[in-house]
């Protein structure tokens, strides 16, 4: 009797695993599908509805305004809910400023066609800066903004410029193949990876082994040697603040952060993070 209980356990236990690593991605990313409202509508009339094509022949949408006056874009790559649309009270605080932003949609959100995967995820950002860099924005005139999820690609796009790979030709110089440093990166509500992430919801599976998306993080921020800036809520259940400052501490110098005691995942912004990260950027001028 006993061991059938135990058979039955470790088989209910095999199957619940199997069915969370097939499923995984569905739980991972969370996209609106949705119509995405206009602009105007969303708040941001400076902003215009754009185009771009990734290197696997996706056409995705994304919203962008252009800086004035030389100041530095912010580009920035939302998390894992939710569209754009959502981000544009963000976007609000830079136009305010002078600052041009780029808004990046992702395959599978929104209106955008494709399903979402870290490869292709990383596609869309590197065809999303390709129109920064083509409209006349350099490398050290972007700001790499990721928001959780997007985190992992922020840090992504910053560390192949830091080590030229072959995928981050977009970041460099055409004719004389130098590298040209980000003018900085700020991350929100960062996590380390996304298998440390996924062992702290799923502490009773192997979470660390059975992700497929790792966005590893950790593993990278130490060859980035843009300005770091972190923004962590000391209250986020979604991605505890530690995560945040693991990632600080790897780090290299120049770097701050912004840790909020009361913020949870979502919520940074009332708590004044757009003002803190602007004081910041000014600070690199």
């Amino acid at each position: 009797m006993i061991k059938a209980l135990a058979i039955g356990l470790v088989c209910s236990y095999a199957a619940i695993t199997l069915l969370v690593y097939s499923f995984q991605r569905s739980l991972m990313y969370v996209p609106s599908r949705q119509a995405l409202p206009s602009p105007e509508a969303a708040g941001v009339p400076e902003m215009s509805v754009i185009a771009s094509r990734t290197s696997d022949g996706l056409v995705l949408t994304s919203w962008y305004a252009a800086p004035n006056h030389g100041s530095p874009t912010i580009v920035l790559f939302h998390g894992n809910a939710g569209s754009l649309a959502g981000r544009a009270f963000k976007a609000r605080h830079f136009l305010d400023e002078g600052y041009g932003v780029l808004l990046v949609g992702y395959r599978g959100f929104g209106d955008n066609p494709g399903k979402p995967t870290e490869q292709g995820l990383y596609m869309d950002a590197r065809s999303a800066l390709r129109h920064v860099f083509d409209d006349g924005v350099t490398p050290d005139k972007t700001v790499l903004y990721g928001e959780s999820l997007g985190s992992g690609i922020a840090v992504q796009m910053a560390w192949e410029q830091a080590n030229a790979t072959s995928t981050a030709r977009i970041a460099e110089d055409e004719e004389d193949r130098r590298r040209i440093p980000y003018a900085a990166v700020v991350l929100e509500a960062p996590f380390t990876s996304m298998g440390d992430a996924a062992a702290g919801h799923y502490p009773w599976l192997p979470a660390r082994y059975l992700v497929k998306d790792r966005y590893d993080s950790i593993s990278k921020i130490g060859q980035v040697s843009a300005p770091l800036f972190i923004v962590h809520g000391g209250n986020d259940r979604t991605v505890p603040q530690e995560h945040g400052r693991i990632l600080y501490s790897a780090a290299q110098e120049p770097k701050d952060a912004y840790w909020i005691p009361q913020a949870r995942h979502v919520d940074v912004y009332e708590f004044g993070a757009g003002e803190e990260i602007v004081k910041w950027l000014k600070t690199l001028n």
